[in-house]
């Protein structure tokens, strides 16, 4: 059997299994719960009938976005996220089936909620137990792939330290082809040997039992990369090819085309393009309304307060920097005295300036950043994001501090990551941008949810807010 034609069966065989274990989840999470609440297992028909639609609806669901494709080395983050969005599709469309069939009277809301949940919670696990029933056995060199690499620098070896310290992977290196051998070697958890030259490629993979072909040239041996198509011609051998951007810091890298060209986006902004932005816009401007509404007898309070205790306005406005490095005037309760900044703007000065008698108590309660809600109303910051700067010391960090733009590629937040985990006020900036490019690159709406939740639990009062 030749290799590519095994890889397909493979994972072929992986989708059938995962179809039946949803299925069954499907079916048995259903029956579970009307024993549950009934304790009998004599469905009337109608329930029978749902429990076949669900599945066969959960199939299509399924299929249609993904959650069958073969997923050897990738994350179970990435297939839990699948699972979850499809299974609520499902019961979306069973529920709005009951409601077109005027059925719905006729279905316990307790068992479809009871339903909903335990099927969830019966195909995940179940997802997550044949992954480490798998990756336990590809560790013991069950259905071991073995692997060629093109190339034995840096890249080439970077590439084969990774795929050994991970054996569950099931990616077996079994040597190194090339025509130029590194005269510097890294160090590896075992050895690889150089098997030999990419004019034999056809040969070793016949003699290696090779399934997959990795080339891991720099971008410069453009030359070389066209020889291993060609000494490959004749082989059912997979190639990949491992991008040499090892050395780049990366940023939500991934792959698009553009008039019919591969491109790789080496850094690219994860919330403000497609659907991600307009969940991310929803999110603000949903949020910032209820949170206005609900805030603002708090507001009228506070302004009072600022007006009544010191002479100056109410708000004080401050030049910032957002996404796409826009500055905006940022809003704040004025908790300073108006001469304040009368001798400049310096770093890290915020505790030696004049305060107002409430200015302290509302810059140690976070309550001065209240306003801040309207720009997000406005659009010019979101409820969760990197915590903006001034636009004189982004022109500063952004000569200092590695990769300190890249947080603008996002609109600025009131809260953050970074802030959640005490790095706010004067503290480290450097530490600041590495919370803030954790968030950015692990975007979520359950991550910014998250975070709110943090930021009412325990980001409010912090020794650094002054």
């Amino acid at each position: 059997m030749k290799a590519g034609q095994a890889l397909k069966e493979h994972s072929a065989s992986i989708g059938l299994t995962l179809r039946v274990m949803d299925a069954i989840a499907i079916i048995t999470s259903g029956l579970a719960c009307f024993w549950w609440f009934q304790n009998s297992y004599d469905l009337p028909r109608g329930y029978k009938n749902a429990l076949l639609l669900g599945m066969l609806i959960a199939e299509v669901t399924f299929a249609s976005l993904g959650a069958y494709r073969g997923w050897r080395g990738t994350a179970f983050l990435s297939e839990l996220k699948t699972v979850i969005i499809a299974n609520i599709i499902t019961f979306g469309l069973l529920i709005f089936s009951a409601f077109l069939t005027q059925s719905s009277d006729s279905y316990s809301r307790e068992w479809t909620f009871a339903w909903f949940t335990s099927s969830l919670i019966l195909i995940v696990t179940a997802r997550y137990s044949l992954r480490k029933v798998l990756g336990f056995l590809r560790g013991k060199g069950f259905n071991a792939r073995r692997i060629l690499i093109v190339g034995d620098g840096e890249l080439g070896q970077q590439v084969a330290a990774k795929l050994i310290l991970n054996p569950n992977i099931g990616l077996t290196v079994s040597g190194f082809v090339t025509d130029k051998q590194a005269k510097i070697k890294t160090a590896l958890p075992k050895s690889v040997p150089v098997v030999g030259d990419i004019k034999d490629l056809d040969r070793l993979v016949t003699e290696y039992q090779i399934n997959q072909v990795w080339i891991a040239l720099p971008m410069s041996e453009a030359e070389t990369m066209q020889d291993v198509q060609k000494a490959l011609h004749s082989s059912a051998a997979i190639i990949r090819m491992v991008p040499d951007l090892f050395g780049f810091r990366l940023l939500n890298q991934s792959m698009t085309e553009v008039a019919g060209m591969p491109i790789i986006n080496v850094t690219t902004s994860p919330m403000m393009e497609g659907k991600n932005r307009f969940i991310k816009s929803i999110e603000d401007k949903v949020l910032a309304s209820i949170i206005l509404l609900c805030i603002s007898p708090i507001m009228l309070i506070l302004a009072l307060a600022v007006k009544l205790t010191s002479p100056g306005p109410v708000f004080y406005k401050q030049e910032r920097v957002s996404w796409n490095g826009k500055a905006f005037n940022m809003l704040k309760f004025r908790s300073m005295s108006v001469d304040s900044e009368k001798d400049g703007v310096k770093w890290g000065g915020a505790t030696t300036m004049s305060v107002t008698p409430i200015g302290a108590f509302i810059r140690k309660t976070s309550l001065d950043e209240l306003p801040q809600f309207i720009n997000v109303l406005k659009g010019d910051m979101s409820i969760v994001g990197p915590r903006p700067e001034r636009t004189v010391f982004v022109d500063q960090f952004k000569h200092e501090i590695p990769g300190y733009m890249q947080k603008h590629m996002v609109k600025a937040g009131i809260t953050g990551w970074a802030q959640i985990n005490g790095w706010r006020g004067d503290t480290d900036l450097e530490k600041r941008i590495e919370f803030d490019l954790h968030y950015i690159e692990n975007w979520s709406l359950w991550l910014d949810i998250k975070i709110v939740f943090l930021t009412f639990w325990k980001g409010f009062v912090h020794k650094n807010a002054a």
